[in-house]
């Protein structure tokens, strides 16, 4: 799977981090999401689908 993220479109909410934190983290200055593995097992895609769908600014694309 590819995980890819649009930073410009993030608002911070930080629902990413609390669905996939392996995944994802957010820059401490303001919040935005920080991409830790763009390419995560298919064991983690459950996880990151949730992630990407509870994300409120649609920041996160998933391609399997």
């Amino acid at each position: 799977m590819k995980v890819t993220i649009d930073e410009d479109r993030c608002v911070g909410a930080g629902q990413c981090v609390l669905a996939a934190g392996d995944v994802f983290d957010q820059r401490d200055e303001d919040g935005i999401v920080v991409l830790l593995d763009p390419t995560p097992s298919g064991a983690r895609l459950v996880e990151v689908e949730e992630a990407a769908a509870s994300c409120p600014a649609l920041a996160i694309t998933v391609e399997r």
